[in-house]
């Protein structure tokens, strides 16, 4: 039995099947110029002003702090958050900040300049279900003798491919292929704590101990913490770049 409970992402393994941004949401941020020699800096309007509109922030004298903003010109601050706010500035324009996650960490997608063009291109981003990319055809190629051997056994097994290790492999006899139904995705700690009580090395080391291949683990991984659903196998499909070949 293989003990090892190292993951691709630990080895410092880069993943192909990631694609787009999870939880896309948009940010009002006010673009402030303030002294003579700094850069324009950005900050999030204060809670208690979250009302005002647009029209009401654009080229308005500001006091702000490194975590917020507050209109100074024609509004009433309260004292105890006036103390807060060391140094004064301009808003030039109000940006409408697009941030999106990949593997959990945030990044910045774009800005745009009105609500409507940013729900616009979340929209576009996300589609209706909100997921996108989460069906793949790659090469045989990608699978070790093993491997492909493991998926052919259990696609024509009694019991249909239910492995009982979140993936059911199935038989594609037309092209050849096999396909592999992940289940539970995305096999982070956090959303495997919630479905199974148990972070990813448990997963992984119960996968190995029932004698699934390393080789076919670590690359369900990869697609699975991509929230890939279905991985279809192909002798004739392409080869999947940045993702491990094996040689016949």
């Amino acid at each position: 039995m293989n003990s090892t409970t190292q993951t691709p992402d630990m080895l410092g393994v880069s993943n192909p099947f990631v694609r787009g941004y999870d939880n896309l949401s948009i940010e009002r941020l006010l673009l402030i110029t303030y002294a003579n020699d700094c850069p324009p800096c950005f900050r999030s309007i204060h809670d208690s002003q979250a009302h005002l509109l647009d029209d009401a922030l654009e080229l308005f004298a500001c006091l702000f702090n490194d975590d917020y903003a507050l209109i100074s010109e024609g509004q009433a601050i309260p004292d105890e958050l006036d103390e807060r706010c060391q140094s004064t500035g301009l808003v030039r324009q109000v940006i409408y900040a697009v941030m999106g996650e990949m593997l959990n960490e945030r990044h910045h997608v774009g800005d745009l300049y009105s609500l409507e063009e940013a729900q616009a291109l979340v929209h576009r981003l996300s589609f209706d279900t909100g997921h996108y990319s989460r069906a793949w055809e790659i090469s045989t190629a990608h699978l070790t003798e093993d491997a492909l051997r493991y998926l052919e056994h259990w696609a024509g097994s009694f019991s249909a491919g239910a492995t009982g290790l979140l993936f059911e492999p199935f038989a594609l006899p037309d092209c050849n292929g096999l396909g592999c139904k992940l289940i539970g995705t995305p096999w982070t700690d956090e959303n495997l704590m919630k479905i199974e009580g148990r972070p990813y090395a448990s997963l992984r080391q119960e996968q190995l101990d029932a004698g699934t291949p390393e080789a076919l683990v670590n690359l369900l991984y990869l697609a699975a913490l991509a929230d890939v659903r279905l991985l279809i196998f192909d002798p004739d499909a392409a080869v999947l770049d940045g993702l491990v070949i094996f040689e016949e």
